[in-house]
């Protein structure tokens, strides 16, 4: 089972490693494409237009761009402690065996293309939804890439990531998406919404529980009976894994 997860906007500071190596990173067929970003996103940076390329709220753009032009001599930090959105205090990393999270998991990003928990990078600021100048659309300068350098080796792919990070890289089948709903009762019927801080929480929680469990489904039939398991009130719709919260 390989589980895909988006990163967080949140991420921790307190990197005590050395300075970003590439060669050093997972997926090295990525690195070409990791260079052009940083060196767009450096150019962006000098910009006086950068908060509104980067997208950036007006009271975390001095933070931000402080970190994207400090990219190659910044401390750096595993991912596995770098991201500390609700998805990931949720996938509560420190009580998971270190061995299977880092071969489980995969993180998607519109700077490094996709990592694994123990590579080493130093925090920063850009969104798969972002389009660099020279470059464009994020997603669409990583798909390409992403297809060759990613391989799945037929294992089942868990997909939790946010639109803009699933649009990078569609995964080979067998494939589930993770959907999140909220269901209430209406006037006597049943209505389902989504609330996007519940569905990252719950990701994480899901992730966390699957590791855990050491579960190792090889259909999405084998991971319905697995999520059901651990206690979640779920749905196999199509290529999605609907988990319902009352």
């Amino acid at each position: 089972m390989l589980i895909l997860l988006p990163p967080s906007e949140r991420k921790a500071t307190d990197g005590d490693g050395p300075p970003l190596d590439l060669a050093g990173l997972s997926f090295p067929e990525l690195n070409p494409t990791r260079e052009r970003v940083l060196c767009a996103l450096g150019e962006v940076c000098l910009r006086a237009d950068a908060p509104e390329v980067l997208g950036l709220p007006a009271g975390q753009v001095v933070e931000a761009l402080g970190r994207n032009r400090g990219l190659f001599t910044a401390a750096t930090l595993p991912v596995a402690r770098l991201y500390t959105g609700v998805l990931y205090d949720n996938l509560d990393l420190a009580d998971l065996p270190a061995d299977r999270a880092a071969d489980q998991i995969v993180v998607f990003s519109g700077l490094w293309g996709a990592l694994r928990l123990t590579d080493r990078i130093p925090p920063y600021r850009l969104a798969m939804g972002v389009s660099l100048p020279e470059e464009g659309r994020l997603a669409a300068l990583w798909r390409p890439v992403l297809k060759e350098a990613l391989h799945t080796g037929g294992e089942l792919v868990v997909d939790m990531r946010s639109g803009p990070y699933a649009a990078a890289w569609k995964p080979p089948r067998p494939a589930v998406a993770v959907r999140v709903f909220r269901e209430h009762i209406l006037g006597g019927v049943p209505k389902r919404t989504v609330v996007s801080h519940m569905a990252k929480a719950t990701r994480g929680k899901v992730a966390h529980d699957l590791i855990k469990a050491g579960a190792a489904p090889e259909t999405p039939e084998q991971l319905l009976k697995a999520v059901a398991g651990l206690g979640y009130t779920v749905e196999l719709n199509g290529s999605n894994l609907d988990v319902i919260l009352a």
